[in-house]
């Protein structure tokens, strides 16, 4: 007789007196009307004193995952009811699988103990992974300067038509943005010295205002601002492109340093860029103030002039100088650094230009605060 004409068939039988034995017969198999759970739920229920449930399986012509579902919701419900069931009269492989299936029970709370960190666990993994990062950027740091002192001697190994490239991206191509956020930063000291200053019939001094801030703080701390997130971004992304598609790798395996050849003209050309857009930033910042005191304030041009020239001296214009010089170095650092420490794969590229930027801003705000500190200390 053909498998399928053989129904399945649940019998429930009292064996011993606390136990309950089920006897299946015919093909079990999904495809079949299967009996109810709810059947052997009804038995358990109106027998007292059971310990366990067996089952009697010689009457299977076959069966397939059907069966093993319907013994599964029989141990659920043993366990819930705390009767032992044994599943050795199952077919052969049968319990087998029964016992795969049930020897590692599920942890109840195992998905909330993943995202569970104690406290101590926190601090290990911060600690290590603060330890790896200062690794790194020493061992960066290091390399950058092995690399400039072979440019200092002329040993460095990279193409100057390259390091030429780099410096219009990094300097003339930059000078519409640079242009804008100058030319609106000092338009809005020049507002707001103005509200102020006017309280005391003194606005003739938004000149000194303006010229000071931009040549001391704005100028240089906006310029890299703009920068880190124009240039040091784009240095991470084509470092990290490179290294997805194992350039680096194959300028390495050619004997090439990729800190000679990649990282150094590009540190090199935003280093001495940066203080000449510091330079155009200060003079664009004056001439929006210029704009406002001229349109707004009833400032002649002249009287503006001459007080922005008596209020800066070498000294504050240096001291922005000083700033920007070192802004550069953070900035092309941290965008080769994050472009060099990039995953493989083309989602850490996007990764580590955002790192870029924000480990650049970080480090430019820091750096300044250092020298906000250190020229009040020594009096500039």
């Amino acid at each position: 007789m053909p498998e399928t004409d053989q129904s399945p068939t649940l019998e429930i039988n009292r064996d011993g007196g606390d136990g309950l034995c089920l006897v299946l017969k015919g093909v079990w198999k999904m495809k079949q009307d299967l009996p109810s759970v709810s059947e052997v739920e009804t038995a358990v229920q109106g027998q007292s004193g059971l310990k366990r449930i067996t089952f009697q399986c010689e009457g299977i012509t076959g069966w397939d995952s059907g069966l093993m579902t319907f013994v599964l919701k029989c141990g659920d419900l043993g366990e819930e009811k705390q009767i032992e069931v044994s599943y050795d009269g199952l077919p052969e492989g049968g319990a087998g699988l029964m016992k795969l299936a049930t020897a590692v029970p599920e942890k109840k709370d195992a998905a909330r103990g993943a995202n569970t960190r104690s406290l101590f666990y926190m601090v290990g993994s911060g600690s290590i992974h603060l330890a790896t990062e200062a690794k790194e950027i020493l061992t960066f740091m290091g390399e950058a300067t092995i690399a400039f002192t072979r440019f200092l001697t002329g040993r460095a190994r990279f193409r100057w038509r390259d390091l030429w490239v780099i410096v219009q991206q990094t300097g003339a191509e930059a000078l519409p943005i640079v242009s804008l956020i100058s030319f609106l930063v000092g338009l809005i000291l020049a507002y707001v010295g103005a509200v102020q200053l006017a309280q005391f019939g003194a606005t003739i001094y938004v000149a000194d205002l303006v010229g000071l801030a931009m040549v001391r703080e704005m100028g240089a701390i906006m310029t890299a601002i703009v920068m880190c997130g124009r240039t040091g971004a784009a240095f991470a992304a084509q470092l990290g492109t490179m290294k997805v598609s194992e350039e680096i790798d194959a300028l390495q395996t050619l004997g090439i340093s990729p800190m000679e050849f990649l990282v150094l003209p590009r540190m090199l050309a935003l280093c001495c860029m940066l203080p000449l857009l510091v330079i155009f930033s200060d003079f664009i910042g004056i001439l929006g103030g210029l704009v406002v005191s001229v349109t707004t304030l009833d400032i002649t041009f002249t009287q503006y002039v001459n007080r922005t020239v008596d209020s800066i001296d070498l000294l504050n214009f240096s001291s922005g100088l000083i700033k920007s010089t070192v802004f550069g170095v953070l900035v092309a650092a941290t965008g080769c650094l994050r472009g060099m420490q990039c995953g493989d794969s083309s989602a850490a590229v996007g990764l580590a230009a955002t790192s870029a930027v924000v480990t650049g801003i970080t480090c430019i705000i820091v750096a300044d605060a250092i020298f906000a500190v250190v020229f009040n200390i020594i009096g500039i």
